[in-house]
This record gives structure tokens, sequence and C-alpha cells, in this order.
């Protein structure tokens, strides 16, 4: 894919000029005193350093850019703010949230896209501002709002697949389900929850750090409200996410409880079957005990020839039985 995606001038919201190079856009932009909007893609060291020459961008925003891998922030350099989005993309069936980096140079007259993934789509965001001329000639600041705003606008679809799949964990929490398996589950989909929040929780104060400058950087009434709304709704997507974690972590401490319910249970059932077992071997045992004495080859014991020996050894049998089932069904061993 080349480097330069989309690359327009626009005068009063409405576009003159579609430039072949960066040559052509800063020769044109000179002329016209409109606002260019210059869409980049993985760009390399050189093509970037002539973007920043021409609007004197700052070198530690430049090599930010460059290199990517940066949390979502804005900063600002003299009268250019340098802003990182952290789009998100939702794979339902791997249950990951899938990150992108966006870095945006916001200038007097120049907006600068620099995209390290393919999401967010910002040719349907310059769509719509092409179709919205009114709000395109507000300025740059505009251009700002209606991609963060759409990069929000993504966050939902993210924000309802993790909500379907807390509901399915839910259900599975006390239903017949694989512990290792939803252990695994939870813990993983807990994670996915904790960096989705990295990406959105900090929007909401840089939206604010940008309203504290409105005043100073004589920012437009409408774009203002503009972008209030979508602090608003990023405020909303935020507490959802804390609403997730809270959900996710009492999940895993109820499945753990229920974890070890299970375990107990199955101990306290192996054990009444060890005390039946145990119970009838001691039952057995005892007759077998007397049996046993009164089986051995010896010619001389007292009970041989006794009148009442047989009749005697059979009741010592039976009464040890009778006791010892007496005793263990007391115990609740049988």
């Amino acid at each position: 894919m080349a480097p330069l995606i989309d690359n327009a001038i626009y005068v009063d919201g409405q576009r003159v000029h579609s430039p072949r190079n960066l040559d052509e856009t800063f020769e044109i932009l000179d002329e016209s005193g409109g606002l260019a909007w210059i869409g980049l893609y993985r760009p390399d060291a050189d093509e970037l350093a002539s973007v920043a020459r021409e609007f004197d961008l700052h070198p530690l925003a430049v090599e930010d850019a460059l290199t990517g891998h940066q949390r979502s922030k804005v900063e600002r350099y003299g009268d250019t703010l340098f802003v990182v989005l952290l789009p998100a993309h939702y794979i339902d069936d791997r249950e990951e949230v899938e990150f992108g980096e966006l870095h945006i140079f916001v200038g007097p007259n120049v907006v600068i896209t620099i995209r390290h993934a393919e999401s967010p789509n910002l040719s349907a965001v310059r769509q719509r501002l092409e179709s919205q001329p009114e709000l395109l000639s507000l300025g740059s600041e505009a251009v700002l709002y209606a991609i963060v705003d759409r990069v929000v606008d993504e966050y939902e679809p993210v924000v309802a697949g993790i909500e379907n799949d807390i509901d399915e964990i839910e259900d599975q929490l006390f239903g017949e389900s694989d512990d290792d398996a939803l252990s695994r589950r939870i813990y993983e989909l807990f994670g996915e929850v904790i960096s989705f929040g990295r990406a959105v929780q900090p929007l909401g104060g840089m939206l604010e750090w940008l309203r504290r400058g409105y005043e100073k950087y004589d920012v437009d009434l409408e774009v203002q409200r503009s972008l209030r709304d979508v602090q608003d709704h990023t405020i909303r997507i935020g507490d959802r996410i804390e609403g997730f974690r809270a959900l996710l972590d009492k999940a895993l401490t109820v499945h753990s409880a229920l974890v070890a319910r299970r375990q107990t249970e199955a101990s306290l059932a192996q054990n009444d079957e060890i005390k039946k077992i145990s119970s009838w071997a001691a039952i057995i045992f005892a007759p077998g005990l007397i049996g046993t004495i009164y089986g051995m080859n010896f010619d001389y014991m007292p009970e041989l020839h006794w009148t009442f020996g047989y009749p005697l050894a059979v009741a010592a049998m039976g009464a040890f039985a009778v006791g010892l089932y007496a005793i263990f069904k007391k115990k609740k061993w049988l």
C-alpha cells in the first residue's frame, strides 16, 4: 500500500485540489491559503521528514509517529497538536480486542493523519466531512473532532462483543462447564477488558485537556459542542468498561467458590463411600474372626466338645455384626 493514501486541499469546506504528491501539496497550499488534509499509511523516515520540515513539526512528535507503539495521548507543540488514538476491533471467535494506532498532527492549516493499521476507516470520515462543508469549513479542529468521533463510535461494537461474552460466562457459571476452560476464559477476557480500558480511558482526560484551551486557541463554538459530545460518549464507554472489570472480577470469585464447593462435596461424598465400605468390612470381619478361630486345627480347644460351643459362637458372630451395624448407623456411616 502506498504511503500517501489521500491528499486534499479544502477551501471554505470544499475540496478544491487533490495533489498527486507532497511537493505539489505544499505549493498549492501556500497559494490557496486553504486547509490541507494529508493521509499517510506507515510512511518511511524520508517521507515523514519532508512533511515535518514543511509544517515545522516537533522532532519528538515525529519520532513517536515514525516508531509507533504509543499510548493514547495528546501533546501540544506551539500551535500544533499531536494526538495518538488507539482504534479497536473485537474478534468475537477469539474473544480478543485488536488495536490499531493512529497519529494525528493538527495545525492551523493542516491535518496529517498517519495510520499504522487498517482501522479506523478514515475514508469514511473524509466522505462525511466533504458532505458537510459547513462543518469542514470550521477548520482543522473540525477534522480532529470527526476522526475522534469515528474512533469512539468504533468502540461500541467492542463493548457489545465483550458484553455478550460476559453474559455467556454468567450462564456457564451455574451450568455444566469445564472448570479449567471457564477459568481460563474469564481470566483472558479480563485481560482484554483491561487492555481496552487503557486505550479508552485516557481519552476523557485528553478531551478535557483540549477543552481548557478552546478560548486560548479560538476553537469554534460548534466544534467545542461536538467535542464535548464525544467526551460524554467516551466517559460512558469508560464507565461500562469499569463495570465489565467488576463483573469479571466477581465472576472469578464466584467461580472459585463454586469450584471449591464442588471439590468439597466430592471429597465428602468420597468420605461417605469410604465410611460405608469400612463399616461393612468391619461388620463382615468380626464374625469372620470368630469363625477363623474355631476353624483352627487344634485337638485341645475347651469349646470343641462343649454342648453350647457352636450356638454360642454363632450367637457371638450375630451379636458382633448387629452391634457394629448399630454403632455405624448411629454415627451415620451407614
